[in-house]
């Protein structure tokens, strides 16, 4: 039996618009999104700043799953420092589109370049505050 290690990435607010990002920089295919309204039956109402919050979205690209949330409105959230995520491949030409899509808007940390253990690894902090490790395997 394998393990698979699904980062799960939680947003404050803006779900639905990182998932899109993701989808479209990672040529991901959208697993689904619902919202907190979607719930059946909820114990209790639901306060309108909550009904079109992501309550749970996946996104699926290259045998790998992203999953997503929205924190429900009042509870803490943390930006970006929380979570790394590491993307490795061997095809350089699409991790270069990866990072440079994930730098649009974001921070790059690190500049893509050769490395002791690898080709080409770069760090970037996206628009969102999420943090990418890219590298291309040796």
């Amino acid at each position: 039996m394998s393990v698979k290690i699904s980062p799960y990435i939680v947003m404050n607010g803006n779900c639905a618009e990182a998932v899109a990002f993701y989808e479209k920089v990672l040529q991901a295919k959208n697993l689904g999104l619902s919202r907190f309204s979607d719930m059946p039956n909820p114990d209790h109402p639901l306060p309108d700043e909550a009904k079109d919050r992501v309550l749970h979205a996946a996104l699926e690209f290259d045998g790998n799953t992203l999953l997503f949330s929205d924190t429900f409105p009042g509870n803490p959230y943390q930006l970006g420092d929380q979570l790394s995520i590491a993307i490795t491949s061997n095809d350089s030409e699409r991790l270069q589109s990866v990072f440079a899509g994930l730098s649009d808007g974001g921070q790059v940390l690190m500049e893509l370049q050769k490395t002791f253990w690898s080709p080409a690894f770069g760090m970037v902090r996206d628009k969102f505050g999420i943090t990418w490790q890219v590298s291309t395997e040796q």
